[in-house]
């Protein structure tokens, strides 16, 4: 569904269109109603053909997997959802102000910041005993309804704890709105609580003083500053601001997780209760750390981060991954149906065992690639349209399975690198028919069987069938 070609009056899917509203990075919105719903709901359409189409792809499978599993005064209501082939969520229109529109009359009062403040950090706690990290909160995310209860929105950067982490798998490096990324997910941790505390942090900063604490920076290297180089102390830009303020605004800021507070529960408590935080030496701070002790901040703080998140991954337990490496060219799907029984089988041996999906969108070196098919079709989105059909046959539970399409110019390079980072146990991939060609420079099966770090299952199907063979194993 091309959001360019909607206009009021349409009918999708039983929802009437009425009218356009502001559009979002990576989505157009549409107020909509339906006969059996009594409250405002609007829809979410995202633009899936944009040139940030594989972030815009993930974020809406990742929304459309964690907003119909939140509840509570703190989230839209979700609706309804469309799939790849007719991509929308239908949600509850919440009615009330966004805290970006307080950004042109920054800074408030240090009591009205404190007050805005523990509204967000009531909704966190909320989400956060719901298994849930948004990871993209800043003031455009969060709405204000009139009774004052915050509710966040836009989830397409979300980790749900219990479920796939479709971001991290699908996009290398980190990704989030630079000034309010905490340090440990400029690292690739994305499974901290304290994440969303150190944005909280930076909501309360910039409305208290009407600075950002680490500025705008725009690349990964810039947001990397914040792991050694402290925010300049609140109070030295606006002298109103109570020490109390400052030794909760500060400490959420804090660039190792561990010195934060543990729950947004304790912050709403805090800035509800000023009077009775205990001050330490955050409090009564007027200059920044110099050059000499930031250099020597930077490294203890860099070695901390790395060494708790090799503790955590290895404490952490881990589902089995089977890794799923499918052709979709129409000439290999004999080929394709034995990978998937070879995968049907080894699911059923381990039910907590999940599933990903994974195409190659093989890129060229030199000419330039066309993005779309001779219909004007996202091929990326065409390819994981199709990898959603083949799955559906394997796994029927939408939280045991991801699907991913990988564009490169080396298949077998972006099949081992994605074992690597996501840490696979098991791939299972075909073997086309051999051919001087292939056996010269080298299959991709046999390329994967040799550099894979996991076991790996190539799977062939017998000549005149379209039965495998007994598959081909390495550990």
């Amino acid at each position: 569904m091309d959001p360019r070609h909607i206009k009021p009056g349409d009918l999708i899917d039983g929802f009437r269109v009425e009218d356009s509203l502001p559009p979002g990075g990576m989505a157009t919105f549409w107020r909509v109603t339906r006969k059996d719903i009594d409250f405002p709901i609007l829809m979410k359409v995202p633009m899936l053909d944009a040139s940030e189409a594989t972030a815009a792809i993930v974020g809406y499978e990742t929304e459309c997997m964690i907003l119909p599993r939140l509840a509570g005064p703190h989230v839209p209501r979700f609706v309804a959802s469309g799939d790849f082939d007719r991509p929308y969520i239908v949600m509850e229109h919440v009615q009330g102000a966004s805290l970006k529109s307080f950004l042109d009359k920054l800074p408030i009062a240090p009591d009205e910041a404190a007050t805005i403040g523990s509204h967000v950090a009531f909704a966190l706690h909320d989400l956060h005993r719901q298994h849930v990290l948004h990871l993209d909160l800043k003031p455009s995310n969060v709405i204000l309804r009139a009774d004052g209860t915050a509710v966040l929105i836009d989830f397409g950067l979300s980790h749900h704890l219990q479920l796939p982490d479709l971001i991290r798998e699908e996009i290398e490096g980190p990704i989030g709105t630079g000034p309010y990324v905490a340090p440990e997910q400029v690292y690739g941790n994305r499974s901290d609580l304290r994440s969303d505390i150190f944005a909280l942090g930076v909501i309360l900063y910039f409305f208290a003083t009407g600075e950002r604490p680490h500025g705008d920076p725009q690349w990964t290297s810039g947001w990397k500053q914040r792991l050694w180089l402290d925010p300049v102390p609140p109070r030295r830009l606006n002298p109103a601001i109570p020490p109390a303020l400052q030794e909760v605004t500060l400490r959420c800021l804090e660039a190792d997780p561990a010195a934060r507070y543990a729950t947004a529960g304790q912050v709403a408590f805090d800035l509800r209760h000023l009077e009775n935080v205990r001050l330490t030496e955050r409090a009564f701070l007027k200059n920044r750390k110099g050059l000499l002790r930031s250099w020597w901040q930077r490294r203890k703080r860099r070695n901390t981060l790395a060494a708790r998140q090799a503790q955590a991954e290895a404490a952490s337990g881990h589902a089995p991954i089977i890794m799923a490496a499918v052709d979709l060219a129409e000439d290999a799907a004999p080929l394709s149906q034995a990978i998937a029984e070879a995968v049907r089988r080894l699911v059923a041996t381990d039910p907590a065992a999940r599933v990903a999906c994974v195409n190659v969108l093989k890129t060229s070196r030199v000419a330039i690639d066309n993005a779309e098919d001779p219909q004007g079709r996202n091929l990326h989105l065409q390819r994981l349209i199709q990898l959603k059909h083949w799955s559906q046959a394997i796994v029927t539970d939408p939280g045991r399975v991801t699907h991913q399409v990988l564009e490169g110019v080396d298949p077998a390079a972006l099949i081992v690198d994605y074992a690597r980072n996501n840490r696979v146990d098991h791939i299972v991939i075909g073997a086309r028919g051999s051919s001087a060609l292939r056996q010269y420079l080298g299959s991709v099966s046999a390329q994967v069987m040799a550099r894979a770090p996991c076991t790996v299952t190539v799977v062939r199907r017998l000549a005149g069938t379209s039965h495998e063979s007994s598959p081909e194993q390495q550990s």
